[in-house]
């Protein structure tokens, strides 16, 4: 999982929007989305037109309050949504924070934190990082990426710049990709227009 940068200049900040309950969120979701550049929160996968995604609350504990603002908010895929832990773990570092890729640490497909660190070993277990499906699923896909990188006889940047181009829904795991092959994944993949 890759940091989320919220910004400062956000149109939800903006136009004002807030989370209504049982009402109707897309135009939230929409810029949500927008500004995820149409990768889930959680999982790092490409959010497609047919895919089912929410308007997720970090701290669930928040919603309908208000201190549920547009930094509690992202987009995630709908399944990741429902199988968050349900309790909420406190202390917990935020999505957002600086420091956020120092203190969780990817490790060949899995993610680690410092012993004492606490708030990173919460966030792990809240969003289950290191379940075992999900660690062999980012290890698998990194290793198929290694291969086609080294049969085509390219550079990572040249392949997942094409990959962008045409595939970009078949891109998952940028944190990976970041720390795999050494690359700034997420400035490659462009602002989305509307």
């Amino acid at each position: 999982m890759k940091r989320i940068i919220k910004k400062s200049d956000s149109e939800i900040i903006k136009r004002n929007l807030i989370y209504k309950t049982n009402a109707d969120n897309s135009e939230l979701r929409k810029i949500l989305l927008k500004e995820q550049k149409k990768f889930c929160a959680y999982t790092e996968e490409y959010i497609g037109y047919n895919d089912a995604n929410d308007v997720e609350h970090f701290n669930p504990n928040l919603k309908d309050t208000k201190e549920d603002t547009y930094l509690n908010w992202f987009n995630i895929k709908h399944k990741p949504n429902n199988v968050k832990r349900s309790n909420w773990l406190k202390p917990i570092l935020q999505p957002t924070s600086l420091d956020f890729e120092e203190r969780i640490i990817y490790h060949e497909g899995m993610y680690l934190h410092k012993p004492n660190d606490i708030e990173a070993k919460n966030l792990i277990e809240l969003l289950k990082l290191n379940e075992e499906i999900f660690v062999k699923d980012r290890i698998r896909y990194i290793n198929r990426r290694k291969e086609r990188i080294s049969e085509r006889k390219i550079n990572p940047e040249e392949y997942f710049k094409e990959k962008i181009e045409k595939d970009i829904d078949e891109i998952k795991y940028l944190r990976a990709i970041q720390e795999e092959f050494g690359i700034d994944i997420w400035n490659m993949i462009p602002e989305i227009i509307d």
